[in-house]
Formats: C-alpha cells, sequence, structure tokens
C-alpha cells in the first residue's frame, strides 16, 4: 500500500467515525464462546439398586431422629442444670445445650441435604425465562411438574423420612424458646417505682453528702442519688440506676411551667431522671446557654426550661421530673416519687408521648 493510499484510508476513517481509539494492546478473538450443554447424567447408587435406596431411606430418617434426640436433650439440660451462681452448674447448662442444640439443627440440615443428593432428581434442566404471563395449559402443565416432583421426591410416599422430619422440626425450636426465659424477669410496673418517696433528701452521686438549695449556683449540675441508699444492699445498682438525677439551677424567670407542675421546683431549681428515654443511656451533658440537655448515645436533646421536652432525637417522651422542695434545715428533698416511669418508653406501651 502506498503512501498516498493509507493517508486516504486514515481520512475516510476519520470521516466515518466519530472518534478515533488507539487499539493498544488490544487482541481481538474471533471465535465465539460456545455452548458448554448439559453435563451428562451420572447415575446414583440410589438410582440402580432398591438395596441402596432403601438404606438412604433408613440414613435420612436417622439423620432427623438425631435431630430429635438432641432437641430433647437441650430440653433436658435446661431443666436439670439450671442457671445459678454455682459455676459449675452454669458451665454444664452451657455446654449440654450447646451441644443439644447443634445436634438439633446439625440434623435437619445434614438430614435434608442426604435426602436431596440421594433421593430426590438430579436431572439437571434448562427452561427460557419468559416475563409474560403463561397460557392455562402451561400452568396447568406446571402444576402437573409440581405434583409429579412430589411424587419423585417421595415426601409423600415415605412415610419415614416425612414423619421424622415433622419431629425434628417440631422439636428443634423448643430449646429456643425456652431459653427466652433468660432473657431476664418481665419487669412488671418495677420501673413505675423507684428509692425516692417523700421526704427522701437528694444527696450528690457518688459522695453521698446531702445537698441543700444554698449550695446551687444559677448554672451549676449535679447528679444526684438519693440519700440512704446503701452500697452493700444486693440491689443497690438496680436502685441507683432507676433513680439518678440530674439537678441544675437557672433562672425561675426562664422556666415555662405548666400549672399542674409549678410547684416541682424550688427557686429555679429542677430535678429531673438522667435515664434517656429512648434506650437508657445517661442523659450527662447540660448546655448551659440553651439550656439543652443531651444524650450522647443518640443525641436526643430535651428543653430543660419547658419541661425536658424532646426538641431533637429518636426519644419518644420527655424526661420525668422529680418533685423537689426543702425541709426546715434548707436540705433539698423529694415530694414524692416520679409520677410517671423512668427509663425508655419500648417495656411500657401504656406510656404516652
Amino acid at each position: 500500500m502506498t503512501e498516498n493510499s493509507k493517508e486516504v484510508e486514515l481520512q475516510s476513517s476519520a470521516i466515518n467515525s466519530e472518534h478515533e481509539y488507539d487499539g493498544g494492546l488490544r487482541v481481538a478473538n474471533l471465535d465465539a464462546v460456545k455452548d458448554p450443554g448439559l453435563e451428562p447424567h451420572r447415575v446414583r447408587m440410589t438410582d440402580k439398586s432398591v438395596k441402596h435406596e432403601k438404606a438412604a431411606v433408613r440414613q435420612v430418617s436417622l439423620l432427623f431422629a438425631v435431630s430429635m434426640i438432641g432437641s430433647a436433650f437441650a430440653l433436658w439440660a435446661y431443666f436439670t442444670f439450671p442457671l445459678s451462681e454455682n459455676l459449675s452448674t452454669v458451665r454444664l447448662n452451657t455446654l449440654y445445650l450447646g451441644v443439644g442444640m447443634t445436634l438439633g439443627l446439625m440434623g435437619i440440615g445434614i438430614g435434608a441435604v442426604h435426602w436431596a443428593k440421594t433421593l430426590m432428581p438430579d436431572n439437571e434442566v434448562s427452561e427460557e425465562r419468559h416475563l409474560t404471563r403463561g397460557s392455562d395449559e402451561k400452568r396447568a402443565a406446571a402444576i402437573e411438574i409440581l405434583n409429579a416432583a412430589n411424587q419423585e421426591s417421595g415426601f409423600t410416599r415415605r412415610k419415614l423420612i416425612r414423619r421424622t422430619l415433622y419431629g425434628s422440626l417440631a422439636l428443634f425450636p423448643l430449646p429456643g424458646i425456652i431459653l427466652l426465659a433468660d432473657l431476664g424477669p418481665n419487669p412488671g410496673d418495677s420501673l413505675r417505682h423507684t428509692f425516692w418517696k417523700k421526704g427522701t433528701r437528694l444527696a450528690k452521686d457518688p459522695t453521698g453528702i446531702e445537698i441543700k438549695a444554698s449550695d446551687i449556683t444559677i448554672g451549676s449540675v449535679f447528679q444526684i442519688i438519693p440519700s440512704g441508699l446503701n452500697p452493700e444492699n444486693k440491689e443497690y445498682l438496680e436502685e441507683k440506676a432507676k433513680a439518678a438525677v440530674l439537678l441544675v439551677r437557672v433562672d425561675p424567670s426562664e422556666l415555662n411551667e405548666t400549672e399542674e407542675r409549678k410547684g416541682w421546683s424550688y427557686q429555679g431549681i429542677v430535678a429531673y431522671s438522667k435515664i434517656c428515654t429512648h434506650v437508657g443511656c445517661p442523659v450527662a451533658l447540660y448546655e448551659q446557654q440553651t439550656h439543652h440537655l443531651l444524650c450522647p448515645c443518640h443525641q436526643s436533646t430535651f428543653d430543660l426550661v419547658n419541661g425536658c421536652k424532646v426538641i431533637f432525637g429518636p426519644a419518644a417522651r420527655p424526661l420525668p421530673q422529680l418533685p423537689i422542695t426543702v425541709d426546715s434545715e434548707g436540705y433539698l428533698i423529694a415530694q414524692s416519687d416520679f409520677l410517671e416511669p423512668v427509663g425508655p418508653s419500648f417495656w411500657d406501651r401504656s406510656v404516652k408521648s
């Protein structure tokens, strides 16, 4: 090819194509990908021998029976080795319960796989997909195919497999269901009552020093617990967690109190539960300029001077307020317990936002 002819060819290709690209290291492969087709069917021993077929049925049924035994064993272990302060009993409970539940699930899983691999049809088929609805004839044919598959799998015909499968599926969930009892006792109305009662003095956390109204300046914040909580008490932590309070003093003129809560504060001193009404995190951050209380976990924000109403975040209701006053010696005291449940709202749906 002459230089002139090459130049003409390049010009014509430039005119006919929108862009011109460098081929680089590209290699043109003109061989089309061949359809591999379906692999030849491999005949199994269960397809050729009735003896092997019956043996496979017994194996599958045995695996389902192992699942039943494992689930029953887990139930036995749960009640035989109850959780207690004895660590050896706890270890045995954990070990045997885990072994039983493992056998219960493994028996079903391996049994189902073995059933499919040895007894169910394993011929590979291909079918074109269609986006449109099939005709009534094709739909009827599909139902016939499903019925034929049911007959071929032997689910209705092989009663031993079917019954042991039903038994294993019925028993397996039971250990998981009884484990729900270990999630802890139902709180009932325990969160409706705290250690606070009429006349209980407010004390600083963690020292337990009782606090006077004169000790609190405008803008100061104290973490408060009820006076009289005994650290040696078995339920000390639970009672302290429920009764934890944030005590804040603001200018009384900035407080917007409802008529029913006019007497719940004292000279601008207000006390609110420290437990967030979202999921129970401690509300521990106070913005002095905006009078906002912030929960650091999920950023629920409460307006202190407006009844601790929620102004941002996922909390569903305001923080409960503890009614307070002072006694004859000037110490801050509670007028009563909280008049609404403390803590998250999810445990008691009767509490309105």
